[in-house]
């Protein structure tokens, strides 16, 4: 009986939204044709006419609005995966340096924890642009032994030059998601039993080794839901950089919108493209997740 009656009600869930679906789409259709502004795609033949400051592959204002919005959704994964590389280490690093018994890695990480979370991620983001890079004078800071060299142009490393925009959006993003993750990790250490903590410390295996082969490992089932809650999140925040001037997918389809008109196509094209960057995410990570569960 409980069964059938749950099955009724997700067939009448189901009516209510293909209904309210199709009276949206049936309005979408009579006010675009009385303005005469049906749906199309062609204008992504035609010439952007706009020049992009920073571009993966190369761009001049004569190629087409699909090949500026393929290079800016290439712009934008370049960020989101290196922002996820370096916050998923940051995010490590500084969870685990929350469960260490040394009170001076323990509080510099609650208080950058808290310090960060605390501050709207646009505002972070301004910070790094505008006092982090744009603050700095053309001459170049050397760091590492010359390795690394930052000044208002942006950070060149090992011969690679990155932006100031780049490079403020990647700072901002890493720090920012970094400082949640580690609330994930910590969260996930934490829930391994104390006993595990005691059988490798009683083996008089080392605090550091112990963590990166006992207890990371059987806290991983518990970190990687968070972890891609705070993935997705990366992703979705990246759209933030059309704030420090980066031409990534959103900025460009701003643009694209803003002189064709065509603000339907345009929003369309940026909902498809994080929906199947965020099922990419999170297919990996399933995919992740039952490798572990495989292995235990």
């Amino acid at each position: 009986m409980k069964r059938s009656k749950d099955f009724i009600i997700q067939i009448a869930t189901y009516i209510i939204l293909i209904g309210l679906f199709s009276i949206f789409a049936n309005n979408l259709t009579v006010n675009l044709t009385r303005n005469n502004m049906l749906i199309n795609f062609d204008w992504l033949k035609s010439p952007a006419g706009f020049a992009m400051a920073e571009s993966a592959l190369p761009f001049k204002p004569s190629d087409s609005y699909l090949w500026a919005i393929i290079i800016g959704w290439l712009n934008s994964l370049k960020v989101i995966f290196s922002g996820l590389i370096l916050a998923t280490l940051l995010g490590l690093v500084t969870g685990v340096s929350r469960t260490s018994k040394n009170i001076l890695l323990r509080t510099l990480s609650s208080t950058y924890i808290g310090l960060i979370r605390q501050v709207p991620l646009l505002l972070q983001l301004f910070f790094w642009y505008f006092v982090g890079f744009l603050s700095l004078s053309n001459s170049s800071i050397s760091l590492l032994g010359s390795l690394v060299s930052i000044s208002n142009h942006g950070i060149q490393i090992l011969g690679i030059n990155l932006s100031a925009e780049f490079s403020a959006l990647l700072i901002g993003l890493t720090v920012f998601t970094g400082a949640s993750i580690a609330e994930v990790i910590r969260g996930g250490i934490n829930s391994v039993p104390m006993g595990q903590w005691e059988a490798f410390r009683s083996l008089g295996i080392s605090e550091i080794m112990g963590i990166s082969k006992v207890i990371v490992p059987q806290a991983l089932p518990a970190i990687l839901p968070g972890l891609t809650s705070q993935y997705l999140n990366l992703a979705k925040n990246s759209t933030l950089a059309i704030a420090v001037g980066y031409s990534d997918i959103y900025a460009i389809s701003d643009t694209s919108i803003t002189q064709t008109g065509r603000a339907i196509e345009g929003f369309f094209i940026l909902m498809v493209s994080f929906l199947l960057l965020n099922l990419l995410i999170t297919e990996i990570m399933e995919l992740i997740n039952k490798l572990i569960l495989n292995s235990n």
